[in-house]
């Protein structure tokens, strides 16, 4: 029995609409981007008017968009957040990205729903309520192995989202309430203080320094580029690529790289995949990752835990860009590398010293290994060097680098007086549209490729012609007639188009779903009341609301010790002392993080094999 393909998403971020727009041309069958309150981006909100309009330019091609409105809400927010959800709605956007459930308690259109990565779904317990509940895609966490999905996936119905690529969050998204407690800033409200990228000491219970200075934090970027057709297997259907921070040059070359990977395994599947929009995006460059911001890369848990693996990047938070070689030798504001790459004035190196800091310089002049920068450096010859600019790329990112366009077949010919010409797409329109002309005279030679060269200049639309027929051939046709003729047949497909985009519908919700947990914690981020109504109404018991708001049901949310983060990552094991190693006493059982107005306490829960850092007394 012939099983129906499953329609593959990439899926992009946009800071804005230039950047929706371009990802869009760039080869993504989805974009994700936020309104100006209520995404967990606060510094990548947009107009209603301008997700709209990116709205109208992604349904051109089968393509959505996602508006994000996954932070936690508070009790007095709730109706701004339903006119705003209205709004959404009314100018065409796909579905919504929700983190705070409270949202499914409001009078609001039936947009579809997506489970944001902020609900912290890393069972198939959680998967299977969170679809029990109505929505229609299931972000997962980043830290699940294709085995975990795979268990996923086996228990729900809806499309699994995975991230591929981009910066890593530590701790399980959600469960992060750091930036929260120091700085004020809470993550869930889209104010991230990024205090993972920051340095820290590791120090005993006596303050003894263990590890002096180091970002003992800050996890090297996502990169699944090898590991799709396993990802596929598992059962994602969505990829989604991280930074709605990030600028459009970043978002053009990853996109890219990703659309031609994933095509690659839609084509070798004999059917069992398919793309989830239309078009075809010829670019002007060649698509590289490592030529964009990138902390070094890593494939996370996706293999599970592996001793010889490293996630983090102690010495530095900042872009390692890309391998290039290595100093031969250094004189001043000269220096001649060993490298199978093209430099060009203008690009900037980086290195790490002695004392393990990242350096960077720039590239005065190039000729060929020989390089003179702007300013005198002193380099031992064997450092490795990493092109964290690269002016070539970014200057072919920083213009028109993509045109995407829809396939179409046409068919001129002649009926009852009428020239008709029928227009296919690979969207799977058709329109027919027909000028009354009278008799047409005999041409004197034979007019068939000139007429399908005129109907062909499509000009600035969004089509190309895969194939044209005429049957008039032998007519003469006046340039004006074929041209207005083709305007306005395409001006039909476009309106048909139009017509025929329908949204996916909010998912019923089952009344009867149970939570895999009746005992909340802060960690659940229950924010508001309706939310806490809703789990009630779904089993809950009890509820310990989200540390950033008042309390719901009389009790203190920062009573005890709460856990400010927790993780998968491990300190001890990234430093090579697991405590179900050998190694272990590599290291003392009491472990803290000093640094950045806080004193942490590393807690290693090693059945779970997990890490929790809780503030020190």
């Amino acid at each position: 029995m012939n099983r129906k393909p499953r329609y593959i998403e990439l899926l992009a971020p946009a800071r804005d609409a230039e950047v929706a727009i371009e990802a869009i041309n760039h080869g993504a069958d989805a974009v994700y981007m936020g309104p100006e309150r209520f995404g967990a981006r606060a510094m990548a909100g947009n107009s209603v008017g301008d997700i709209g309009r990116v709205c109208d330019y992604a349904h051109k091609f089968g393509a959505r968009v996602y508006a994000t409105v996954n932070t936690i809400v508070y009790d007095d927010e709730l109706a701004s957040v339903e006119r705003l959800v209205k709004d959404l709605y009314a100018v065409q956007v796909d579905a919504l990205i929700v983190q705070d459930l409270g949202l499914l308690r409001l009078d609001i259109p039936p947009i579809a729903l997506h489970a944001s990565t902020q609900c912290d779904i890393r069972t198939p317990d959680k998967a299977k309520f969170l679809q029990e509940l109505g929505f229609s895609q299931l972000v997962m966490a980043r830290e699940l192995s294709l085995k975990e999905i795979s268990a996923i996936s086996s228990v729900v119905k809806v499309p699994l989202e995975a991230f591929v690529h981009g910066a890593l969050c530590v701790s399980y998204s959600g469960r992060c309430a750091l930036s929260q407690a120091v700085k004020g800033r809470s993550a869930n409200r889209g104010q991230c203080a990024q205090m993972c990228r920051l340095p820290y000491d590791l120090v005993d219970d006596r303050g003894n320094v263990l590890v002096e200075a180091k970002h003992l934090l800050s996890l090297r970027d996502l990169n699944q580029s090898r590991r799709l057709g396993d990802m596929l297997e598992a059962g994602v259907s969505s990829f989604k690529i991280e930074g709605r921070l990030k600028d459009v040059s970043y978002v053009k070359n990853v996109v890219a790289h990703y659309r031609q990977l994933i095509d690659g395994h839609i084509a070798s599947s004999e059917g069992r995949y398919r793309r989830l929009s239309h078009g075809t995006s010829h670019l002007t460059f060649t698509p590289d990752v490592y030529r964009s911001f990138n902390r070094s890369f890593t494939n996370y848990f996706i293999d599970g835990r592996s001793k010889a693996s490293r996630m983090a990047c102690l010495d530095s938070p900042k872009s390692q860009g890309q391998p290039v070689g290595t100093v031969v030798a250094c004189r001043g504001k000269s220096i001649e590398v060993a490298s199978p790459y093209v430099f060009v004035n203008g690009d900037g190196l980086s290195y790490y010293d002695d004392h393990d800091e990242f350096r960077g310089m720039r590239v005065n002049v190039a000729k060929g290994q020989n390089l003179i920068l702007r300013e005198p450096v002193a380099i031992k010859p064997g450092t490795k060097l990493f092109r964290t600019a690269d002016k070539a790329f970014d200057d072919a990112l920083s213009r028109p680098s993509a045109e995407r366009r829809i396939a179409v077949d046409m068919n001129l010919y002649s009926a009852a007086g009428a020239l008709v010409l029928k227009i296919s797409d690979e969207r799977g329109n058709s329109v027919v549209h027909s000028m009354t002309v009278g008799s047409l005279d005999d041409a004197r030679q034979e007019q068939g490729s000139r007429q399908q060269e005129i109907l062909g200049k499509l000009g600035d639309t969004i089509y190309y012609v895969r194939s044209c027929v005429s049957e008039v051939g032998e007519k003469f046709i006046p340039v004006s007639i074929l041209a207005q003729l083709r305007r306005e047949s395409v001006a039909l497909l476009d309106r048909a188009n139009a017509l025929k985009h329908v949204r996916e519908l909010r998912r019923k919700e089952n009344l009867g779903a149970v939570v895999p947990c009746s005992e909340l914690n802060h960690a659940d981020n229950v924010a508001n009341n309706l939310s806490a109504s809703l789990y009630r109404d779904h089993g809950a018991q009890s509820i310990v609301p989200a540390l950033e708001t008042p309390c719901l049901d009389g009790c203190d949310a920062l009573q005890g010790k709460p856990v400010l983060m927790h993780t998968r990552y491990c300190i001890r094991r990234e430093l090579g002392a697991c405590r179900m190693d050998p190694d272990s006493r590599k290291l003392p059982r009491k472990l803290f993080l000093r640094g950045n107005d806080v004193m942490l306490e590393v807690m290693c829960d090693c059945k779970a094999c997990e890490m929790r850092l809780v503030k020190a007394d």
